[in-house]
C-alpha cells in the first residue's frame, strides 16, 4: 500500500477569510419597519449582538441602495429565532441598473423550532458585478401568524 501522511486540515475561521465590505460607508438602508431596539444597523454592522427586527408583523423588505455599483462575491445572511416555531420564507435578489430590472440569486424557505432549529446561516458565493441594489424580502411566518420578521446578521464582501 502507497500512502502519505500530510499535516491536518486548518480550520478557518468563518470571519476572516473575508474582506467585508463597511456597508454604513458604502449604501443607504432602506427598511419597511424596524424595532427601535434592534435597528437595522444591529444586523449590517459588526459588534451587535441582537440584530435587526420589524416592528410589525407581516411581510418586511430590507434594500441596500450602493452610492456606487459594487462587485459582489459572498453574501451572509443570519436569521435567529428562539421563540417561535414557524416556517419563514425570504427572496434576494440585486439590480445593476437602480432598480430598473431585478435578479433573484435566492428564493428559500426554513423551518424554526425553539426545541431544535433555531437559526440558519447561509453562506452564498456569487459573482455579482455592478450591485446598485441588494434587497432582501422576508415572509417570517408562511402560515400567515403573527410573527416579526428578523435578521442578526447581513455581511457582504
Amino acid at each position: 500500500m502507497r500512502k502519505r501522511i500530510t499535516n491536518p486540515v486548518k480550520e478557518q475561521n468563518a470571519y476572516s477569510d473575508h474582506n467585508w465590505l463597511d456597508i454604513e460607508k458604502l449604501a443607504v438602508a432602506e427598511v419597511t419597519s424596524e424595532d427601535d431596539v434592534c435597528p437595522i444597523e444591529f444586523a449590517l454592522l459588526p459588534g451587535n449582538d441582537s440584530g435587526w427586527r420589524a416592528s410589525r408583523p407581516g411581510k418586511q423588505m430590507i434594500r441596500l441602495l450602493f452610492d456606487n455599483p459594487q462587485r459582489l462575491q459572498w453574501i451572509r445572511l443570519n436569521f435567529e429565532e428562539l421563540d417561535i416555531k414557524r416556517t419563514q420564507e425570504y427572496v434576494l435578489r440585486w439590480s445593476p441598473d437602480g432598480g430598473q430590472s431585478y435578479q433573484e440569486i435566492i428564493r428559500q424557505q426554513w423551518n424554526f423550532c425553539p426545541e431544535g432549529a433555531t437559526s440558519e446561516i447561509e453562506d452564498y458565493q456569487v459573482e455579482l458585478p455592478a450591485v446598485t441594489i441588494l434587497e432582501l424580502d422576508i415572509n417570517p411566518d408562511m402560515s400567515k401568524g403573527n410573527a416579526l420578521a428578523s435578521l442578526k446578521e447581513l455581511r457582504l464582501a
